[in-house]
């Protein structure tokens, strides 16, 4: 090789590999500082982008497990409201018990229906005053299925559609009308003008009844439109008692044209995932629990005398089934909740060790790669002061 002055060429060459070597260097040691393998954008593109939507994902789940529990105290709330309203119940059934024998005189159930009437504004109380968060909730919570044939519900209000309950996880307020037109296809379409399902049932339904597919005598099946968030029971036939005559069960084709409105309410949608669409969503419906309302019916019940006495025992009953119906409700929405949160709490840890695999250090492979960098770096210096001294040999040369 030439003996160069003007341009020391081997120490161009070791320099260039000193200022490699102390990138390195300092890759690693950020690495390591901050202990992630990507600290910018440029450290691996891909993988940065990968982990930026599973950290949104990770921080969606968090947030659903909160907004879960924060759920499970609103259900507790109400059913701890609804708990007192049972035992007010109670109490007026006997009373009304009471009032219902001839050994008590009107004046005795004068005094006995005095304390109906504090037992009913007590609960016309307890439902307007139980709140969560500034949020009513015993006097109509979240979207209710009207039973009003004033308002077009008309497959619930009729006898012979075999619709016994109908129940909603996320539906919209609306009209929902049935295209059940074919009487030999088994399936039903429900639709409320913006998005329609159709599902299947022929499995469910006895094709060996004479007349076509029907719901089997003394069971039921349940219609599931789970991307409009309706699910439907239908009842079979059930066989006629002497003291009633038979009711009518789903025949298929009988829906065609009937129509299932939805109210809306306040409140009753929890967000439980992390993303938008019905299956993100619970929603609760609570229905008016007030004393007064359509559904406890209540407000007229008097026991001041004996007949009226006897037949608020039955009214009564009634409002004590709907109250522990309800509660019964709540109790499986509590435990809905419970099994939404393990099953978030699982995601989470998943997805957090996805993300980790991408976004953090290793920090054997640091550490091994940081020493590497380190001698380099230390015998790049030292080289490259050798390198340096070299063009004083043309020194020896002039003397």
């Amino acid at each position: 090789m030439p003996l160069r002055v003007n341009n020391n060429i081997i120490a161009l060459n070791t320099r260039r590999q000193l200022l490699i070597n102390n990138r390195q260097l300092a890759t690693r040691v950020e690495r390591l500082s901050s202990g992630l393998r990507i600290n910018r954008a440029a450290d691996d593109a891909a993988g940065l982008s990968v982990s930026e939507g599973m950290r949104a994902e990770i921080g969606g789940f968090r947030q659903a497990v909160k907004n879960a529990e924060h759920g499970t105290n609103l259900i507790q709330t109400a059913e701890g409201a609804l708990n007192e309203v049972s035992d007010i119940l109670i109490r007026m059934r006997e009373l009304a018990v009471q009032s219902a024998s001839s050994t008590l005189n009107d004046s005795n159930r004068t005094a006995l229906n005095a304390e109906v009437v504090q037992l009913i504004s007590e609960m016309d109380r307890i439902a307007n005053s139980t709140s969560y968060n500034g949020g009513s909730l015993l006097n109509g919570f979240g979207n209710t299925v009207s039973e009003e044939t004033t308002i077009a519900s008309t497959a619930l209000a009729s006898d012979t559609t075999g619709i016994v309950d109908v129940s909603i996880t996320g539906a919209e307020a609306g009209n929902y009308v049935f295209i059940d037109s074919d009487n030999s296809d088994n399936q039903i379409t429900l639709g409320n003008g913006v998005a329609t399902q159709t599902i299947d049932i022929g499995p469910a339904l006895d094709t060996d009844d004479a007349a076509g597919g029907v719901v089997a005598t003394g069971s039921a099946i349940v219609a599931n439109f789970d991307r409009l968030g309706i699910q439907l029971t239908l009842s079979g036939q059930r066989a006629q008692m002497l003291s009633s005559p038979a009711t009518d069960g789903y025949r298929d084709g009988e829906l065609h044209g009937e129509t299932l409105t939805i109210e809306g309410g306040t409140g009753g949608s929890f967000q439980i995932g992390p993303d938008h669409g019905q299956v993100h969503r619970l929603e609760v419906n609570i229905t008016d629990m007030r004393a007064s309302g359509v559904n406890m019916n209540l407000s007229g019940i008097s026991i001041a005398t004996l007949e009226s006495s006897r037949s608020s025992i039955s009214t009564i009953d009634l409002a004590i089934e709907r109250t522990a119906a309800v509660r019964g409700d709540l109790g499986a929405i509590q435990n809905r909740l419970g099994f939404t949160i393990r099953s978030l709490e699982n995601a989470v840890e998943n997805v957090q060790a996805s993300e980790s695999t991408i976004r953090d250090a290793d920090v054997a492979e640091e550490v091994s790669a940081f020493t590497r960098a380190q001698i380099l770096v230390q015998s790049s210096t030292a080289l490259l002061a050798q390198a340096n001294a070299i063009p004083q040999n043309a020194l020896s040369l002039l003397q």
